[in-house]
């Protein structure tokens, strides 16, 4: 278990630490050499397949003994100067492979990103209805709640408070008020009306 934990930090150290590193001074060298930079982005592409086969392939080939200190020899020997292995696997095996293969690839990705697009907003649109009608769900029983709590309160208020007073009805108020001086608006000339 601790020998895992320290080929795992090894291999963060060792496989992307350091040669993420080296890339940083390469590409920030004022001197930068076009092989140099070449090399870091061979590495780079190597790895990035490398981990993405790794997490499909994980079933099949993570209980093998040692696998931890085989990925960790890899990684050392893709960047270590005296064997700079990243040439001869990127241009033995990968280069051939994608080239031969490119267009196919190429259309494959074109399709999984229309998928993952589709697939986006398909859960966009459920997940935003859910949240809609469980936004609602909370809001009903809020004000069910409110209600309730709202209507007990306002009973015993009311039976503190005693009958409430009736107000006059709204038409003899408006007849009030328009029959006291209808013609003796301001601007306005007395005149009768016949």
């Amino acid at each position: 278990m601790l020998g895992d934990f320290i080929t795992r930090c090894l291999i963060l150290l060792l496989g992307y630490a350091y040669p993420g590193f080296e890339c940083y001074k390469t590409v920030e060298n004022n001197r930068v050499g076009n092989d140099e930079l070449r090399f870091w982005c061979q590495y780079w592409i190597i790895v990035a397949l490398f981990t993405v086969l790794e997490n499909f392939a994980d079933v099949v080939i993570g209980w093998l003994p040692m696998y931890g200190e085989l990925k960790l020899a890899l990684f050392i020997y893709l960047w270590y100067p005296k064997t700079k292995g990243t040439g001869y696997v990127y241009n033995a095996i990968l280069r051939p492979y994608v080239s031969n293969h490119e267009n196919d690839i190429e259309k494959k990705f074109r399709e999984w990103r229309a998928r993952a697009w589709e697939l986006a907003i398909f859960y966009w649109q459920n997940c935003t209805e859910l949240g809609q009608a469980t936004t609602f769900q909370i809001l009903d029983f809020l004000a069910a709640q409110s209600k309730k709590f709202s209507s007990k309160s306002f009973d015993k208020k009311k039976e503190k408070m005693g009958p409430t007073p009736s107000a006059p009805p709204l038409s003899s108020i408006r007849d009030s008020l328009f029959e006291n001086n209808q013609n003796n608006f301001p601007g306005r000339k007395n005149k009768r009306w016949d």
